[in-house]
């Protein structure tokens, strides 16, 4: 039996940002929200490029078709910002996280990269499907810190993998089954990094999409709202003609941000020496050259 999907959509600066540099798009068949990076050095405009090319895209494809058509258009997206920054070297630092999906009616073909959340609620409980490209996570996986000290860490925002032009950063992939009932939640840190799993839980499962979405802001404004805010919240429902003729949308940076005209070139080569020397980790301390949120 095929779904359909019932979305809710919002994207806003915050409360102590001078700008929105996270951008997300939405449509029947696809959910996404890109958290852009480099603060001078155009967050916004990194967002805007990586939701632009998943939105070209945007198809109805099933399976590991959505994962292959959606992960060539965010290694489309990651050429561009490269080609952007050959282009003008003032965009260097520039970069944005990824989580988005496909969805073909049963099931949603996932691509995640860096610290932007994909959550699953299914019968009350909430669960995460992505995993965090961050220095603290990787500490978390090692048992070094708890998910309680993560939150809370002074380098909670030093992500491991982004879009950033770099041909290393690769995007995690995975095919997840849907239900009747289910609601799915992507979101920018600006959310998950100031609100806990267990208030998202609370809110998501117990009120309506509307009421739910309005809440989440509220207890990201409750936080502080220090970072922009970008939520896509969406229930599984029964087939509807009227929900999958729905018109996409694009919120945040990408609605007024506009590409520059740029040269496109190839990718610059990189040698399997350069990949082990800039992936290897150093003894407590982040990897090499990763990229902070704290500069966007």
């Amino acid at each position: 039996m095929a779904f359909s999907l019932d979305i809710r959509c919002h994207s806003e600066i915050g409360m102590v940002r001078k700008n929105n540099q996270d951008s997300g798009y939405v449509s029947p068949t696809m959910l996404v929200v890109a958290d852009g990076m480099g603060g001078a050095a155009a967050g916004d405009l990194a967002s805007t490029v990586a939701v632009k090319q998943v939105a070209r895209a945007d198809s109805r494809r099933q399976g590991e078709e959505m994962l292959t058509l959606l992960a060539g258009a965010v290694s489309a997206a990651n050429d561009e910002l490269a080609d952007l920054v050959a282009w003008d070297r003032s965009l260097e630092g520039m970069g944005t996280t990824f989580c988005g999906a496909m969805f073909d009616g049963a099931q949603l073909g996932l691509v995640h990269i860096g610290d932007s959340r994909g959550y699953l609620l299914r019968d009350g409980a909430l669960s995460r499907m992505t995993h965090d490209d961050s220095w603290v996570q990787s500490l978390v996986d090692e048992g070094r810190i708890t998910e309680q000290e993560a939150a809370v860490h002074p380098h909670r925002s030093l992500l491991l993998k982004v879009l950033n032009g770099q041909p290393q950063h690769t995007p995690d992939t995975k095919l997840v089954d849907v239900q009747l009932g289910d609601r799915v939640l992507f979101c920018s840190d600006g959310l998950c990094g100031f609100v806990s799993d267990p208030v998202i839980e609370r809110i998501v499962s117990h009120h309506t999409l509307d009421d739910a979405m309005a809440m989440l802001v509220t207890e990201a404004h409750a936080a502080g709202a220090p970072d922009n805010v970008t939520v896509v919240l969406a229930e599984i429902v029964p087939h509807s003609d009227e929900l999958e003729a729905m018109e996409p949308k694009i919120i945040g940076a990408a609605e007024i941000t506009a590409v520059p005209d740029h040269e496109v070139t190839a990718p610059l080569p990189i040698t399997a020496a350069d990949m082990a020397e800039q992936s290897a980790p150093r003894p407590g301390a982040p990897r090499p050259g990763a990229p902070r949120h704290a500069a966007r």
